[in-house]
């Protein structure tokens, strides 16, 4: 009984006395290596049948009277059980709760995405010329006629209509987002939009058209000069 008593305990100290919670699979190899202790412990000390199997079947029989006996019996006899049911029931029922969304941020485009070039591409630390600026304020009207909106007018995402969005328009300032990308995949983003996107990024909340059915390709690669144009950022390359 002492014996049990101390196992008890030993439970209810894992299980609700630390700090984090500690993971089920650990509380059971903790009980199991307590369990193999006692049981040594009582094999090298005592008699096995004397000391564990009689009390238990003496228990469990009636051997042991009083109304303190009677009440505990019945408490094991109803709430082994119960556990029992509890617990299969904790790892085998459905759980009512909504799935996280595991939102994939970049998602993989399509094989032949790869291959798209920008025909107004600028390298990095070129100079610009007229023609390419001119291209460039064509970008910009272009986006403050479709794209301010959502995006904002500093580009930071924050335009009128951004506090509707969940997730919110991507804040193109921000090093993480066009600076990590190829124009390549920008094209194919603004080009298919929210619509547009793989499997693979379901559940996806983008509220962003499908650019493609009213911009034209060289509107769209405009744009995207436009945008590393005034962020100061530069897209990837292979190299």
């Amino acid at each position: 009984m002492k014996v049990a008593l101390c196992m008890a305990a030993f439970y209810l100290v894992l299980k609700f006395g630390v700090k984090p919670p500690l993971p089920s699979s650990l509380i059971f190899m903790y009980m199991a290596l307590v369990t193999v202790g006692a049981v040594t412990y009582l094999s090298l000390f005592h008699d096995i049948k004397e000391a564990i199997i009689d009390p238990v079947l003496s228990f469990l029989g009636g051997g042991m009277e009083g109304a303190a006996a009677k009440g505990l019996r019945l408490i094991v006899l109803v709430a082994l059980p119960v556990l029992v049911w509890w617990n299969a029931y904790q790892r085998l029922g459905t759980s009512i709760e909504p799935p996280l969304e595991q939102r994939v941020i970049h998602p993989a485009p399509p094989g032949e995405v790869t291959g798209l070039y920008n025909p107004f591409h600028v390298e990095e630390g070129e100079e610009i010329s007229p023609e390419t600026q001119a291209r460039i304020d064509e970008g910009r009207d272009i986006y403050f006629k479709n794209c301010v909106f959502c995006h904002g007018d500093l580009l930071d995402g924050k335009g009128i209509f951004y506090h509707g969005f969940n997730p919110p328009p991507a804040d193109f300032q921000d090093p993480g987002t066009i600076a990590m990308l190829q124009e390549s995949y920008l094209f194919w983003r603004i080009s298919t939009g929210g619509i547009g996107l793989p499997l693979e990024s379901t559940p996806w909340n983008s509220a962003m058209p499908r650019w493609e059915t009213m911009l034209s390709e060289e509107e769209r690669w405009k744009v995207i000069m436009f945008l590393y144009n005034y962020t100061g950022h530069h897209p990837r390359t292979w190299e």
